[in-house]
């Protein structure tokens, strides 16, 4: 007679094949959502890809001089207040390029950082108000090593960002060994949670309100010019 042990042909539970079929449902259906917020945002990149990373640039832009001025005011109020700069607030508009680097590691360069950029930028509608906190965090170090560092610094960084390394999610969480049952239900539970962030989600509501959804991206490239012109303002960047 053969010693080998036959197979665990047992069927599960009710309990438990009730709860695998449903996290099949919900994996489907959160899938084909995903899919379809997915290539939505690929048109919202194709269209807008010049336009986020300005305005990036002008926000970090923006950000630096009010700190600076608020630097400036806080030195001269120290050394009283006849006290004057003998120069005035410097804009720090242009690029630094070190202009030996060939135009190949410079196009490289220019590729890389505009892969990044869209990938983690913070004006995503699927962002959590900490995760977009997150994402300019991230994107302000990004616009400061394209400027000021060559290419391998860069090349760190966009792996770092493409491997998730650098999360946007600060509530991780490290759960317990549960049973399966348990462990199904948890798994659901999150499935489910997943499913109402993307059905609740900006993007999903343009794709089912808007009976042509390609009329949002004129109305995000008008935001953008205005929100643009403003920044160009408070910074009076010039073209």
């Amino acid at each position: 007679m053969n010693d080998e042990r036959l197979p665990n042909i047992i069927p599960p539970d009710n309990l438990q094949l009730q709860l695998q079929i449903s996290i099949e449902a919900v994996t489907q259906e959160r899938d084909t959502i995903t899919n379809q917020i997915q290539a939505f945002e690929d048109v919202l990149k194709l269209h807008l890809t010049d336009y986020i990373i300005e305005t990036q640039e002008l926000t970090t832009l923006y950000k630096q001089q009010k700190r600076a001025k608020k630097d400036k005011r806080l030195a001269q109020k120290q050394r009283g207040k006849n006290y004057k700069a003998p120069k005035g607030l410097q804009k720090t508009t242009a690029k630094i390029e070190d202009v030996s680097i060939d135009p190949d590691t410079l196009l490289l360069k220019k590729k890389l950082y505009r892969e990044a950029m869209l990938h983690v930028h913070p004006d995503k509608f699927s962002l959590t108000p900490q995760e977009q906190e997150s994402a300019t965090a991230i994107t302000t170090k990004l616009i400061q090593i394209y400027k000021h560092e060559d290419l391998e610094t860069l090349k760190v960084f966009h792996a770092q960002i493409f491997s998730e390394s650098l999360n946007l999610n600060l509530n991780s969480e490290i759960r317990p060994k549960v049973d399966t049952v348990e462990a199904l239900k948890l798994t659901l539970k999150q499935l489910e949670k997943e499913l109402v962030v993307l059905k609740t989600s900006e993007l999903y509501k343009i794709l089912l309100t808007y009976k042509n959804p390609l009329h949002f991206v004129d109305e995000l490239i008008l935001y953008y010019k205005d929100k643009i012109e403003k920044l160009k303002k408070r910074t009076r960047t010039k073209n």
